[in-house]
């Protein structure tokens, strides 16, 4: 069954020319040209991964994606104009796994798409609805679960996006042990992405504000500036 993408764009030549690049690899394709209407579509009929620009009319990208995030842990890659960095990184903390600057190359929109679909289908096992053995990873207070795709802290779940799963598990997998930016990049993204430092900055500051919305406390993700993050040992 073919994987459904979203492509959320006012601009209709990019709506038209990137559905035909995504229908040619094999992808159903649903298009929105404005937030509002995304807003419904999605809402009534989820796709695997949805593709959002930032700046539309009636609803822009980052509503969008607030409100999403409110139901959902869709897996979500933004389209950004050639100088909004703040837009990127205030996307990013908001809960957006990746982000792509325009103009594009369809090739390079493809393969990140495709980069996250494999990541989602590793870190879900949908049909199983149980963990199987190994795939429960347990450091003093928190609990990953590989095959449900569940994090929990001190037993109160915490919903993280695949990005942010994969990030947290690669960190917790061996407490203590620094992990540079690119060891994270390459655990959240496989070695034939490329993200810049401050997305892995963006991702690792979302994740803090999540636990510790749970644990004012929380302390666990360190930061050795000029090296990289490390899982705090309990």
């Amino acid at each position: 069954m073919a994987q459904t993408i979203a492509l959320v764009d006012d601009d209709r030549n990019i709506l038209t020319s990137v559905s035909m690049a995504l229908e040619a690899e094999g992808f159903e394709v649903r298009t929105y040209t404005d937030g509002s209407e995304a807003l419904r579509g999605l809402t009534q009929r989820p796709p695997d991964l949805a593709v959002l620009d930032i700046k539309m009319p009636r609803m822009d990208g980052m509503e969008l994606l607030q409100r999403l995030r409110q139901t959902t842990q869709l897996p979500v890659i933004f389209l950004t104009s050639k100088d909004d960095e703040v837009d990127e990184l205030m996307g990013l903390r908001m809960g957006a796994d990746d982000y792509i600057k325009k103009p594009f190359s369809q090739r390079l929109l493809i393969e990140r798409i495709r980069a996250l679909l494999r990541r989602e289908s590793l870190a879900r096992d949908k049909e199983a609805g149980t963990a199987e053995p190994g795939q429960v990873l347990t450091r003093g207070s928190m609990v990953l679960d590989g095959a449900r795709h569940a994090c929990t802290w001190r037993g109160q779940p915490i919903d993280l996006t695949v990005t942010e799963f994969l990030l947290v598990k690669a960190l917790a997998q061996r407490p203590g042990h620094v992990k540079s930016r690119d060891q994270l990049m390459d655990a959240a993204y496989g070695e034939h992405v490329y993200v810049d430092d401050r997305t892995i900055d963006s991702h690792i500051k979302r994740l803090r504000k999540k636990f510790k919305a749970i644990d004012p406390e929380f302390s666990q993700i360190e930061t050795l500036y000029g090296v990289g993050y490390r899982y705090k040992e309990q």
